[in-house]
């Protein structure tokens, strides 16, 4: 292998390793237990980039840096319902997949319906664009009203819309997305 190969990829593992570590510090700064997962990356194993706890609450995150998009392949999104149903023993509404983008200061969070792994219906590959809202959120003040016991409703798409309509009414422009120190 080249050496411009090597330090190509050794740059790469290195962006991925900082995104993984400032999302740990972010939760743990948010009142959630987290740990990231050394070895998920180039590993088959269900694993998660973190794993985090919030109470009863159990997530599973997988994470990507990008400038301005971030895709995750079904491959990825399944290995975090893999791991939750695997190896997670609590009930599946403490349950969350969450694929999260760091997007040059921006952190977008999309948190992934159990009902479309269960019924199969999960895209082919996710993706988070700079100017997505979101569904998830590590913290906010806007956060208490619209989730029970930390799990955002996940309910109709009507009820959705209502809900981001409600939300854009009552914050802030950057509401939603979370900034590292």
């Amino acid at each position: 292998m080249k050496q411009v190969d090597k330090d190509a990829i050794r740059r790469w593992r290195k962006r991925g390793f900082y995104t993984e570590n400032a999302l740990v510090k972010l939760l743990q700064k948010n009142g959630y237990n987290a740990v990231r997962v050394p070895v998920s990356n180039p590993s088959l194993n269900p694993l998660p980039d973190i794993m985090a706890r919030r109470a009863s609450e159990m997530y599973a995150f997988e994470v990507k840096n990008a400038k301005y998009y971030a895709y995750f392949p079904k491959q990825q999104i399944e290995k975090l319902f893999r791991f939750l149903n695997e190896l997670v023993p609590v009930g599946n509404e403490h349950k969350h997949a969450v694929l999260g983008a760091h997007l040059g200061k921006r952190w977008i969070f999309k948190e992934i319906n159990w009902k479309d792994y269960e019924k199969n219906r999960l895209p082919e590959k996710a993706r988070i664009l700079k100017r997505d809202r979101g569904n998830f959120e590590v913290a906010g003040r806007n956060r208490a009203a619209r989730t029970h016991r930390g799990v955002i409703n996940n309910g109709s798409p009507e009820e959705r819309r209502q809900e981001h309509a409600d939300d854009i009414r009552s914050s802030g422009p950057d509401e939603g997305i979370c900034e590292p120190d």
